[in-house]
């Protein structure tokens, strides 16, 4: 309650700010009116205005429900606009002047369909599937044919600096630490069950994947490596329209997924919602070679397993957006997943005095059982509340995760002779778990004189988790509990930010200051042990942006930020989970939060080729690593808090045009990352190493409607904590065919042709010795077909800005 009595006194103080410089921001001065090809007002359309002297951009907004368009200007000079929506040509006005009278009016433009006859309009070009823009990296997967059949998790894999480890753990420019969002909202889930979300969603569900590797203080402050974005799609016509879609597709097993989305707005109401439903079934094969030091000597375990998981589940979102007039709207959305899958695994582990002189073996057969659930709600409001650009967005959240986990293990052990050492051991383990999220988000603009914005923000949430792990023995025909396994752990956390940005136009220089401030309480309580951490602590985090323009071809830009990594769900929960006697996963529920900062300067060359220089340094790293329990003659994974990580990264990004119909893209990611650890089990640990990732991608336009598309992607060996991760490569192909006057689209895909995306990983931890291969089933090919249907009057949907300008927002649909 202290907490919400603080939020509305911020709030009520905010207000009062916002209003009183409401009184003195000048009325708009320029204004002008779109209308459609059918003479009706255009809403939403973007407007930019231009500076007739340099071409550099001065404002830009949105026509309201009217048609009407209008800036505020206060320097006296020569302007022109250009407007441009999706399914129209680009507007390009003509240049008006700006006297003493302060005005200017430019009249009314009318927008014209690009469906019309090719000789009266320039149809737009194609977006490409990467985008260089000022402050992101944006992958547009829906142009893309070889993302057909893909879940999200494998075209992160795809986009330019992202990598996806064996344990689908996520790293962007070289370094983990990655902030997952969907429709520019934070996830809360563990790792795992992040993981299990990406994998859930199919490239038909995914507009774009947008890369943020600096984010200002309006983020979370989470995030070492950045953000990550991923935007559904979202049917942006007028009237009623939607689409329908299937693919089917082959790799060790076979995959299929469906869906479709549906759209229906008028001038009061947007109502719109999508459906998938996939399943499929993946084969993994892993290799495990290890030497384990013992009194009595060496040994040698050599582990195979082959794990084959069937998934099966629906997606769903539904929402409105209620038009309260012209400056106030209203949302509703929910949005969730179901899901089963059901893995069953071999491992056969041969044990002896070397690698080919066996001695014992152990077999191991564990069937896992998941079911998982997550709804979310949210409601949202925004006001505009001048023409100035003066505005409100608030949003409440609700979500609700729910997973219950059965595994049976079935052991037995042998001698060489293929006699039993000891009788079958028979395990099980289940592990139901919830999470709670309930979070509260206000956000404000307030653009001032002389091309200056103020923006502030307040941010509450509070995350519950509660995890059971139940552990039973099957001894003299029953179940037996495992006391020494069992273990409840429930973990809540609460974060309270609040956020101030200033942004400063000059004539050529954008300059943003912010500053974000958040405090943290988290309790961690593993109630079987009474083990109970309790933490709180505040962080401020501030940032800096500038941009520079040199001239009409040359663009500069230079951030710096502080950010933080808590630790997930899952490295805290304390839980172990065996894959067998010899192999087994541990959490730390004594991790800490780890900082990092960044800075960055980029080079723009034509606004597409660029040039990024980042350097970060991060305290009480958290890392993944691989550790022997000599006592046990095991290897463990768990997560630990390495002290220091110093990371450097060249990227290069050069969009090419070979020739009229051979359009490419062109990515190279250089990066250092060094590892430091006094005391990590007892070693001292200095690794460091230097790699590369290279991704090209190619588009070929054979013919009008036909397009085909080659990706190639190549990662160096690199030195990644206390692993050796080997060379990873693969080429992708994929064909595009539009039919049916372009309602309908056939897309073939193949990926990882050659198969050759192998993991390859080796111990970099002084004293042990393990070498590792995983192949994670990454080679398919898949067939999708799509179709759409209704209007073909496209106006965009409603722009919820939480960017660094307002037209950079956030679409939440």
């Amino acid at each position: 309650m202290k907490n919400l009595y603080k939020i509305a006194l911020i709030l009520t103080a905010i207000f009062s700010y916002g209003k009183s410089f409401a009184q003195v921001t000048p009325k708009a001065n320029i204004t002008g009116t779109i209308i459609d090809e059918n003479k009706k007002p255009a809403d939403y359309v973007t407007v930019v205005l231009y500076a007739a002297a340099d071409s550099s951009v001065v404002k830009t907004a949105f026509t309201d429900p009217t048609g009407i368009f209008s800036f505020s200007v206060n320097t006296k000079g020569n302007y022109f606009y250009k407007a441009s929506s999706m399914g129209y040509a680009a507007i390009k006005s003509k240049t008006l002047t700006m006297g003493d009278d302060q005005k200017i009016d430019f009249g009314t433009a009318q927008l014209v369909s690009t469906s019309q006859n090719l000789k009266e309009v320039t149809v737009a070009a194609t977006v490409p599937l990467i985008e260089r823009k000022m402050d992101r990296t944006v992958m547009n997967v829906s142009n893309s044919s070889t993302a057909v059949g893909s879940t999200a998790l494998e075209l992160l894999q795809k986009a330019p600096g992202v990598n996806v480890d064996q344990n689908d753990n996520i790293s962007m420019q070289g370094k983990q630490g990655v902030m997952i969002q969907i429709d520019g909202k934070q996830t809360y889930m563990s790792n795992a069950d992040v993981a299990t979300l990406l994998k859930s969603m199919q490239s038909s569900e995914i507009e774009t994947i947008e890369l943020i590797t600096n984010p200002s203080a309006k983020y979370d402050a989470a995030g070492n490596s950045g953000i990550i974005n991923i935007k559904t799609k979202k049917n942006k016509g007028g009237g009623t329209n939607g689409s329908v879609n299937a693919a089917f597709g082959r790799g060790k097993r076979f995959r299929e997924s469906a869906g479709g989305n549906i759209n229906h707005r008028t001038k009061s109401v947007n109502l719109f919602g999508n459906y998938s439903y996939y399943n499929n079934t993946r084969v993994t094969d892993l290799t495990i070679d290890r030497i384990a030091n013992a009194s009595v000597g060496d040994r040698y375990f050599s582990q195979l397993s082959t794990f084959e998981r069937k998934n099966d589940g629906h997606n769903y979102k539904a929402g409105a957006d209620f038009f309260l007039n012209k400056n106030n709207t209203l949302g509703v959305l929910i949005t969730g997943y179901t899901g089963i899958s059901n893995e069953g695994s071999v491992n056969k582990t041969n044990i002896g005095a070397s690698f080919t002189q066996r001695d014992s073996s152990v077999l191991a057969n564990n069937i896992i059982r998941n079911k998982y659930s997550n709804i979310s709600y949210n409601l949202n409001y925004k006001s505009v509340l001048d023409t100035a650009g003066q505005e409100i967005t608030i949003d409440l959240d609700y979500g609700r995760y729910k997973g219950n986990d059965d595994a049976d293990y079935v052991s037995d052990y042998f001698f060489n002779n293929g006699g039993l050492i000891r009788p079958t051991v028979i395990t099980r383990n289940i592990t139901p778990s919830l999470i709670n999220i309930k979070a509260f988000k206000v956000d404000y603009a307030l653009p001032l004189k002389k091309q200056m914005k103020l923006e502030a923000g307040l941010k509450s949430s509070w995350v519950t988790t509660d995890n059971n792990l139940i552990a039973e023995r099957f001894v003299n025909n029953n179940w037996q509990n495992n006391q020494l396994l069992s273990n409840q752990f429930i973990y809540d956390e609460n974060v309270n930010a609040a956020y101030v940005n200033f942004n400063k136009q000059f004539k050529t220089t954008s300059v943003q200051l912010g500053l974000r401030a958040e405090q943290t309480n988290s309790k961690g309580n593993s109630i079987t042990t009474n083990k109970v951490i309790d933490r709180r602590y505040l962080n401020f985090f501030p940032s800096v942006f500038i941009n520079q323009v040199l001239d009409k071809n040359n663009d500069i830009n230079l951030s710096y930020s502080r950010r933080i990594d808590r630790p997930s769900y899952d490295a805290l929960n304390p839980f172990v989970y065996f894959l067998d006697q010899y192999t087994y996963n541990q959490g730390n529920p004594f991790l800490n939060p780890q900082y990092t900062n960044n800075f960055e300067f980029t080079y723009l060359l034509k606004k597409k080729y660029s040039v990024t220089l980042n350097y970060s340094r991060t305290t009480d790293v958290i890392t993944e690593v691989l550790l022997p329990d000599n006592e046990k003659q095991a290897l463990y994974q768990t997560n630990e808090n390495i002290a220091t990580q110093n990371a450097y990264s060249l990227v290069l990004n050069a969009p090419v045009k070979f020739v009229k119909w051979w359009n490419s893209n062109n990515s190279l990611n250089i990066f250092h990352i060094g590892f430091k650890a006094p005391d990590l089990a007892g070693q001292k640990l200095d690794n460091k190493s230097t790699s590369f990732q290279f991704k090209s991608q190619h588009t070929f336009n054979i013919q009008p409607g036909l397009s085909a598309e080659l990706m190639f992607r190549y990662d160096s060996p690199v030195t990644f904590g206390v692993m050796e991760i080997g060379t990873r490569y693969g080429f992708d192909a994929g064909f595009s065919k539009s039919l049916f006057n372009k309602k309908a689209s056939l897309k073939l895909a193949a990926t990882d042709i050659f198969n050759t995306q192998i993991n390859r990983i080796k111990s970099a931890f002084p004293g042990l010795s393990y070498s590792l291969y995983g192949n994670n089933d990454r080679q398919y090919v898949s067939l999708s077909f799509t179709y759409r249907f209704g209007k073909n009057e496209i106006k965009p949907a409603r722009n919820r800005s939480t960017g660094l300008e307002a037209e950079q927002g956030r679409m939440k649909n």
